[in-house]
């Protein structure tokens, strides 16, 4: 597929030089990828080493791009090929998925409301076709948590003539030591306050990476603290920056959470995936002197193996059907997104502990990837929205719509 974009060209360009194309998506690559990235998968997470030579892979194959919109040059997939990209990469490695993620709904988001200055936004594209252009949101802060939940961030922006200048501390700021923008919730030193995500660029003076980041699972997503002195942004690259409660700021409209929530749940999904099909190969090549045969023959094996199987396939239905009708604008669909996370999330955990049990000591070495598949499919609990936020809410909305009659 050939295709433009408008993005600005490079200082020292030629005026009339037309921007590079986006990398072409190819989706047919998915199972290629998947392969790649699972063969040097265990040794990131073992080194806790960011996985460059994945991402430019990903780049390459156009999926950082893929939710580009097609007035951006872009192929502007929706929510439905999504999930199916990120299920892919996280079967081979959910630290590449995670970060893709990230950088994919930074993309989808702008196609659906334009919020990105121009220019910062044709920067952006023009970075993304040469090369990997990673991007994140960085909100959660050491004493506010997930400002989700409510409340102001501590990081503060102050004016300085044509900038504003940051200063404060992110944490679990997934994929920092590979991003190329930053995109930092802070809050004015005005009266009244604002709020806003300032487009910080990697590097910039001021600003350093904290190596904290010593998790059980996903260790390669490199999700560490990023300390901003003084760090300097023009005041032109600021997102959606107005007084709290003027705008959706810290909590996300529902289609954006919607995609995160659905998205998400893919990426573990894979992960369970990845899980059951070594469960699959272990049970075929394990064959015990006393038995004579796989355990694969196995009654009690082959019963486990339909239990995961069967759990798996639903959880992965249920999420491809709510992604496509939510692509469809189907409001009903974005409003369970919440819950199919909890049911895909729970699916995608069990699976891999169905697996341990089975498996025993075979399942926990670390010699076997079975033990790093289930560290990693247990960071899908600390994602937005979080089971607990999930469940209160349909419970109310449960017991509003079914009011107990009067008099009782």
């Amino acid at each position: 597929m050939t295709r433009t974009s408008k993005a600005r060209a490079h200082p020292g360009a030629a005026a009339d030089s037309p921007a590079p194309a986006l990398p072409p998506l190819d989706l047919d690559r998915l199972p290629e990828l998947t392969r790649a990235l699972a063969a040097r998968a265990a040794e990131h997470d073992r080194d806790a080493s960011f996985p460059d030579e994945g991402f430019a892979l990903v780049h390459q194959a156009g999926l950082l791009t893929a939710t580009v919109a097609p007035r951006h040059g872009g192929p502007g997939v929706g929510l439905a090929d999504t999930v199916r990209i990120l299920r892919a990469l996280g079967t081979g490695d959910p630290a590449v998925a995670l970060v893709t993620a990230m950088t994919l709904f930074v993309h989808a988001a702008e196609a659906r409301i334009p919020a990105w200055p121009a220019g910062a936004y044709e920067d952006l594209l023009a970075d993304s076709a040469t090369r990997p252009a990673l991007v994140n949101t960085l909100r959660v802060e050491p004493e506010l948590g997930s400002p989700v939940r409510g409340g102001l961030p501590a990081t503060t922006a102050r004016r300085d003539g044509t900038q504003w200048v940051l200063s404060g501390r992110k944490i679990y700021s997934t994929g920092a030591v590979g991003l190329s923008r930053m995109l930092v919730f802070a809050r004015t030193d005005e009266d009244p306050v604002r709020v806003g995500s300032f487009i910080v660029r990697a590097p910039s003076p001021g600003l350093s990476i904290e190596p904290t980041w010593d998790h059980v699972g996903l260790r390669a997503s490199r999700s560490d603290d990023v300390l901003l002195d003084a760090v300097r942004v023009e005041r032109a690259d600021v997102i959606a920056l107005a007084e709290p409660g003027a705008i959706p700021g810290a909590r996300p409209d529902l289609t954006t959470g919607a995609w995160n929530a659905l998205g998400l749940t893919a990426l573990y999904l894979g992960v369970a995936e990845a899980a059951r099909d070594w469960l699959i190969g272990f049970l075929h090549e394990r064959v015990p002197t006393a038995l004579g045969a796989p355990l694969a023959t196995l009654p009690r094996f082959q019963t486990a193996v339909g239990e995961i199987d069967t759990a798996l396939t639903g959880a992965t239905t249920l999420v491809d059907t709510l992604a496509a009708r939510t692509d469809a604008g189907d409001e009903s669909a974005v409003g369970q997104a919440g819950m199919a996370k909890v049911l895909g999330t729970r699916a995608a955990i069990n699976a891999v502990e169905q697996a341990l049990a089975l498996t025993g000591n075979h399942g926990l070495t670390r010699a076997n990837p079975l033990q790093r598949h289930y560290r990693d499919v247990l960071c899908s609990r600390v994602h937005t929205p979080q089971d607990d936020s999930v469940l209160t809410a349909v419970g109310r909305a449960a017991l509003d719509r079914h009011t107990a009659p009067k008099g009782k």
